[in-house]
């Protein structure tokens, strides 16, 4: 008998769709040939990818406004295999040192799940990885999941820890690219206090970053470990958390798995927007080799037209 995931019946009883992500002024056509994931789940309500990018903008603007705890935080393969036990999880950046230091650190993270759900946003990258046979009819042009991990396990997941996945806690994973790399989100981080919460900081090339907006932040820097943040979190927040200004405005993450711990625990000490920017940041570092190239919905046709 074939498996029954918790997306198939959210999908079959039309709470959720999938279709494609177009977002106004991003130009794919340099990573399309790498990685065409350009379908993505919605919700019934939103009609299209620019809404989503609206949404996401108005969120961090009153996070920013009410002094709100307000996570954003990613999810892709590597989380995937992280919350399946799995050492695939290493990727680019060491993730966990051992099965048994994720199944350790779990209880952490689904905790912070949980608080992401109620207070922020889930930035899943959710896509249609049914077997070929069957992705191939419901959407054309999708590659095959990486090592077994779904999105679809991932939803799974949630589902069996009491999440659920709704329009108030939902937006597609490329949102948050398409979101920081634009004007809209340079125009209001302008003048405000931005910590950098990363391994590694370039401030003047950070500072360039936004100027091509005339975009002017004042961007402070708090280092973290360059690894097993994920699973080593609760050791070192204490000292990341005293380093951090207590009147900064939003923060930027950098993080891998551990993300989700780090913009939660920002959030809530700070009330502040915590947004989980990853490959972003490499981009305003002009470190982009650091994500082995360019990403989907991070490139503007024009950034000068947007202004």
């Amino acid at each position: 008998m074939q498996k029954v995931y918790h997306l198939d019946q959210l999908l079959e009883n039309n709470i959720f769709r999938f279709d494609k992500l177009v977002i106004k002024n991003i130009d794919n056509s340099s990573v399309d040939e790498k990685s065409p994931q350009e379908a993505s789940l919605f919700h019934r309500d939103i009609s299209c990818g620019d809404k989503y990018v609206e949404v996401l903008q108005d969120l961090i603007k009153q996070g920013m406004l009410s002094r709100r705890e307000t996570p954003v935080v990613r999810f892709a393969d590597g989380e995937y295999a992280f919350y399946e036990n799995n050492l695939a999880c290493n990727g680019l950046y060491k993730q966990a040192e051992s099965v048994q230091a994720i199944k350790k650190a779990l209880p952490a993270h689904i905790n912070a799940l949980k608080i992401l759900a109620k207070t922020g946003k889930i930035a899943a990258l959710i896509y249609p990885d049914k077997p070929e046979k069957e992705r191939k009819r419901i959407f054309p042009f999708f590659r095959k999941p990486k090592e077994g991990f779904s999105s679809f396990k991932f939803v799974d997941f949630l589902f069996t820890h009491n999440i659920e996945l709704s329009n108030e806690n939902y937006i597609p994973f490329y949102t948050v690219y398409a979101y920081l790399t634009s004007i809209d989100f340079a125009n209001l981080v302008n003048n405000k206090k931005v910590c950098i919460v990363s391994s590694e900081c370039n401030k003047d090339a950070c500072k360039r970053w936004f100027a091509r907006f005339s975009s002017y932040p004042d961007i402070v820097f708090t280092e973290i470990p360059d690894s097993y943040v994920a699973t080593r979190w609760e050791s070192m927040k204490e000292n990341v958390l005293s380093q951090v200004p207590s009147d900064v405005d939003l923060c930027l993450v950098g993080a891998g798995v551990g993300s989700v711990l780090v913009c939660i625990d920002m959030a809530i000490q700070f009330s502040i927007p915590a947004i989980d920017a990853g490959h972003i940041l490499n981009m305003m570092n002009g470190r982009e080799d650091k994500s082995n190239g360019p990403r989907l919905y991070t490139i503007r046709k024009n950034a000068k037209e947007e202004k």
